[in-house]
């Protein structure tokens, strides 16, 4: 490798790095729950993501893990020649498979907590240190008889105790859960690994919700990934009743439960990418579908509050030429002449008006998208803000002046103009040093 290369390499660790603190720091003392098959333990994928868990745990998240048992217990009633049924997805649990499913629990257990206690030197999980509790946390009841089937001894979620796992949680331990619960009466029930998984993350008012699975999220018609749903497009799918990747029929409709009763985030994202926890997380993209109760995007009128983040947008526009400099006591003066996108908290794009009521026109200032937020359709989005904010002030036109974005206007319906169309104020401010083009559109 040469030492160009070698320089290429540390520069993007190092801006990864950095663009990975705000997750950190947001992270610290949060509360996620990972659910995952037992096909990861069975495919020795579980190493990898125990690495990337105790990264986690190292950075003060709170994890609770859910794992599933379905090839495991497969596995335990083909060897014993029992029969295998299925209802509506859901397993018939009768007398042989409730014992496939107590000893295929068991092992799966057992296996996670060995992996999740390694501390070889030289390897990710060094000095880990990890503790692991699990327990009876899951207060089951039966499913009883559905469509005229008897399901016996499957069952699911009644209550989760959250005291005894916060507890956990809160000594620093991890909190493994297995998907079997116990009634009052000491019956045992074999539930589903996404009821637990959405049912603890509730229960705990969970952060986030994360589903491993085969498939890499929720995709539309065209196969393209959908990265983001809110709750309300989630359930348009599942109503659509299109077919779904199995994977997706089981735990979307889970995790769209769990963000309508409180969780902040839930994800589903394929297990088979190379470190797929960490790129959700720790990624503006993300590699699956994050579900969300109400969009990530917003639009709205400045506060006082966004100065820091307008000024974090436009300064490096302002190092370039392309937007004149703005103060930070000019902008808490002007606060309320702008208009703010946001994405998931962070500015992602601000414009301003500055009225002119005599010629019922205003102009168009500061208007500005992050690079990185750019070629989505969210320059016209804010455009079409502005103009119906201008639309409610009683004004008549919109003019803009610009050095580097003239063609993005014309697109748009401006039409160039020269300085003597501007209000008279405005023309006895113009910068004939800057010349700017004026772009004029009426509304």
């Amino acid at each position: 490798m040469t030492s160009k290369q070698q320089q290429t390499i540390s520069e993007q660790f190092v801006r990864w790095f950095r663009s990975a603190a705000p997750y950190i720091h947001t992270f610290r003392g949060k509360t996620f729950v990972v659910a995952f098959g037992g096909e990861m333990v069975s495919d020795g994928q579980f190493i990898e993501l125990a690495q990337d868990l105790n990264l986690l745990n190292s950075l003060g998240v709170q994890l609770v893990l859910v794992h599933g048992v379905r090839p495991q217990i497969e596995e335990e009633l083909t060897e014993r020649g029992a029969q295998i049924r299925y209802a509506e997805g859901m397993r018939v649990t009768d007398d042989d498979a409730l014992k496939c499913v107590k000893e295929a629990a068991g092992t799966v257990r057992v296996e996670i907590e060995a992996l999740l206690s390694m501390g070889l030197a030289n390897s990710p999980m060094a000095g880990a240190d990890i503790r692991v509790a699990s327990g009876n946390f899951v207060t089951a009841k039966p499913m009883g008889v559905r469509n005229g089937i008897d399901l016996m001894h499957t069952g699911e979620v009644r209550k989760i105790d959250t005291v005894a796992i916060l507890r956990r949680l809160t000594a620093g331990e991890m909190v493994l859960l297995s998907p079997i619960g116990v009634s009052p009466t000491g019956e045992i029930f074999n539930l589903t690994l996404e009821d637990v998984a959405s049912a603890c993350a509730v229960a705990l008012d969970a952060d986030k919700l994360v589903f491993m699975m085969d498939t890499a999220g929720v995709a539309n018609a065209e196969g393209e990934l959908l990265r983001e749903l809110t709750t309300a497009e989630a359930e348009g799918i599942l109503a659509a009743k299109t077919p779904l990747p199995e994977d997706v029929g089981y735990f979307l409709p889970a995790a769209t439960r769990a963000c309508r009763h409180g969780v902040a985030r839930s994800h589903l994202i394929s297990r088979h990418a190379e470190g797929a926890l960490l790129q959700e997380l720790f990624t503006r993209e993300g590699i699956g579908t994050m579900i969300t109760e109400d969009p990530l995007e917003t639009l709205r009128e400045a506060t006082i509050d966004d100065v820091g983040g307008i000024l974090g947008l436009i300064e490096p526009l302002e190092e370039e030429g392309i937007l004149v400099r703005r103060s930070r006591e000019r902008l808490e003066i002007e606060i309320e002449r702008f208009s703010v996108l946001e994405y998931d908290g962070v500015t992602i794009g601000c414009a301003a008006l500055y009225p002119f009521p005599e010629e019922q026109a205003a102009e168009l200032a500061c208007f500005a998208i992050a690079p990185a937020y750019r070629g989505a359709g969210r320059g016209e989005a804010l455009l079409d803000y502005m103009h119906a904010r201008a639309r409610r002030m009683g004004l008549a036109r919109l003019f803009v002046l610009t050095t580097r974005t003239a063609h993005w206007f014309i697109e748009r319906g401006f039409a160039e103009a020269g300085v003597e169309s501007l209000p008279q104020a405005k023309q006895g401010l113009y910068n004939f040093q800057r010349r700017s083009k004026v772009f004029i559109k009426t509304l």
